[in-house]
């Protein structure tokens, strides 16, 4: 059982600030973004003086500047295609625009010693193929990540409980990937479904069609022990909008800061959802007073969008931390990992499952969607997932 979430849809007279919103993150975010809105003859000039440069660096060489043109305009296209497609809906031109210099600047150093145009057209066309493969096809492929929680808090002799944790879905329309998640959902069908937040997209937070489809999409979830969720980055999804997003559907609860309690075959289970705020002492702060609350016994779990309170979740004896936000880093290269991390605790607890000092078993989900604004609608290294757990109960 839960208590109902608070009513009402409108937004805060003085909303309070969100720390990411200064991040070095947000800012690059921010400024590529602004490039969509440039006039087409800006963009236009650009290229043009792009292709001027090259052309000064090859001596006029027009192999070289058809290689150039015939490579921004390809990646371009597939680029523009994405919203065509209904594969994504971010801005084309950012990412294009950037494609275009860097291809050009590979042109120049290729072509003024007098290199023949076959290395330009190799490196050229694997960019392409990393560009079509990042954006068309790994974003679109979400796998089904399989865990098991052996825990003494469950009744051994119990059937398993199959919980499925589902994060970061950031929706901007009603797209492909979004019809393949809820197509995963059914055929999957978990007892309990746990959403760790962040439904809409940051560039869709106010579009009223982003929140009809986030409804559409949300309502077909469905579990015999309910479908429970909370907020996510309040710089992306207040949690007035959330309550929209989430409002007189039956078949979900909200739990902004709220225990529940879920009786089972295996014994109680209990969620605890926190509304997060990325200030790190407000949060660990709420944990301690929702701490207060915790039942004695049964399974613990936290609900929460970040890694970011872990060790403090740990030692406060939680069996299970579910949560997402930093998307696995999102775009990942070989031996180094994760190029960005959003998480406070940087690389820590950047994706996948850690098991902390105290038992506690943390899982930061890769999630299901990509980040807004000017970034890329791209995924390497990182698809997306979604986690489906079973809970099954040992002898000590």
């Amino acid at each position: 059982m839960t208590s109902n979430p608070p009513s009402g849809t409108t937004p805060p007279a003085s909303p309070p600030p969100d720390p990411l919103e200064d991040s070095l993150l947000h800012r690059l975010l921010v400024a590529s973004n602004r490039v969509q809105s440039l006039p087409l003859s800006v963009l236009l000039g650009i290229v043009a003086f792009n292709t001027f440069v090259v052309a000064v660096a090859t001596r006029f060489s027009a192999i070289h500047i058809a290689v150039f043109l015939a490579a921004a305009a390809l990646n371009w296209l597939l680029l523009y295609q994405l919203r065509v497609t209904r594969r994504s809906f971010g801005p084309d031109r950012p990412s294009a625009l950037a494609l275009t210099i860097v291809f050009a600047a590979m042109t120049a150093i290729i072509g003024f010693p007098g290199m023949g145009v076959e290395v330009l057209l190799v490196l050229l066309a694997a960019i392409t193929a990393l560009v079509f493969y990042s954006t068309w096809i790994e974003p679109q492929r979400i796998g089904v990540t399989r865990q098991t929680l052996t825990t003494a808090q469950w009744k051994s002799g119990a059937a398993p409980l199959r919980l499925l944790h589902i994060g970061d879905i950031h929706v901007e329309y009603l797209g492909r990937r979004e019809q393949q998640l809820n197509r995963l959902v059914q055929e999957l069908q978990p007892d309990l479904i746990l959403f760790s937040g962040d439904f809409v997209n940051l560039s869709n937070t106010h579009d009223p069609q982003s929140e009809a489809d986030i409804r559409a999409i949300i309502s077909q979830w469905q579990a015999p022990l309910g479908v429970y969720c909370v907020s996510g980055t309040p710089l992306v999804e207040p949690l007035y909008r959330v309550q929209a997003f989430t409002r007189d559907l039956p078949n979900l609860k909200l739990l902004p800061n709220q225990w529940a309690t879920l009786p089972t075959p295996g014994g109680e289970l209990h969620v605890l959802g926190m509304v997060v705020t990325h200030d790190m002492t407000k949060d660990r702060a709420m944990l301690q007073q929702m701490m207060a609350q915790a039942p004695a016994t049964g399974l613990r779990t936290l609900l929460f969008h970040p890694p970011d309170i872990a060790p403090e979740a740990d030692a406060a004896g939680f069996d299970l931390y579910l949560c997402g936000h930093t998307h696995g880093g999102q775009i990942r290269l070989p031996l180094l990992g994760a190029i960005f991390s959003s998480s406070h605790l940087g690389q820590r607890f950047i994706m996948g499952r850690y098991t902390l000092p105290q038992g506690m078993t943390l899982y930061t989900s890769r999630g299901v969607g990509l980040e807004g604004l000017g970034a890329p609608r791209a995924r390497f290294l990182c698809p997306p997932e979604i986690v489906l757990w079973e809970i099954s109960g040992s002898q000590s």
